[in-house]
């Protein structure tokens, strides 16, 4: 029996129907696969995240926790300098050129240039090493960090380069008089030199007086220093102290 033109027709809207549901599903499939898809990926992105996020965090902690130790050891030492300083002017008692050196030598340092030293400390090695060894004890004691050669000199390197390093890198000097050091030797020369027309050096006289430096040179600052004919070394390194230090 032949098939009717209606029949046919609802033969293929069925067909177009079954295969609508059937697209549909398989729309439905590729979906649901794609969404399991972004939704795994989703979660590792967002674990690595959160990892990396702790990672970072943790070693921005651990960073911000070094700096602020740091920051605090810092502190402690300049608040212990402070109190050092403190505790020494509180027994100082400067002759009148005394005070009126430490204090020229304190209003001419720039305390906030950067520099690594407090003062260098140059020396004659024939006979000023034994004091200038005292004294840069004595100076390190009550907070003065100084440049020494004995310490700071590297071997097998130039020693007229570092000694230039050392003299830029302090803020002021000190020079331990001494026969021999009047005696005008090389090194002793050479440091003096870079010292002598700067306000921030500080004589300091062993085993010569005024007059003998007075004969070397005239223009020693005011002809004013310390000497171990008057005090001992520690008390020397207790006013310089106040001088050099913020």
């Amino acid at each position: 029996m032949a098939m009717t033109a209606s029949q046919w027709n609802r033969q293929v809207r069925e067909a177009q129907r079954q295969a609508e549901r059937a697209f549909k599903r398989q729309i439905d499939q590729v979906n649901r696969a794609n969404k399991r898809a972004v939704d795994d990926y989703n979660r590792k992105v967002e674990a690595h995240n959160r990892r990396e996020v702790d990672r970072v965090n943790r070693a921005n902690k651990r960073a911000v926790d070094d700096y602020n130790r740091k920051v605090e050891a810092h502190n402690r030492r300049e608040v212990d300098r402070v109190n050092r300083r403190l505790r020494s002017e509180a027994d100082i008692q400067y002759r009148p050129d005394e005070r009126a050196l430490a204090e020229r030598v304190h209003q001419a340092i720039e305390f906030d240039d950067g520099r690594d030293y407090d003062v260098f400390l140059s020396y004659a090695r024939i006979d000023g090493e034994d004091v200038a060894t005292e004294l840069r004890a004595a100076l390190e004691k009550v907070g003065v960090q100084v440049w020494f050669d004995a310490v700071s000199v590297q071997p097998g390197k130039s020693q007229s380069l570092q000694m230039d390093a050392g003299l830029r890198k302090a803020r002021a000097g000190i020079a331990v008089l001494t026969p021999a050091y009047l005696a005008g030797r090389f090194w002793t020369q050479r440091e003096l030199g870079a010292l002598l027309h700067k306000p921030t050096l500080i004589p300091v006289l062993h085993g010569v007086t005024f007059d003998d430096v007075k004969e070397y040179s005239g223009i020693l600052p005011d002809l004013a220093g310390f000497t171990t004919v008057e005090d001992d070394i520690a008390i020397i390194a207790g006013k310089i102290a106040p001088a050099v230090l913020n």
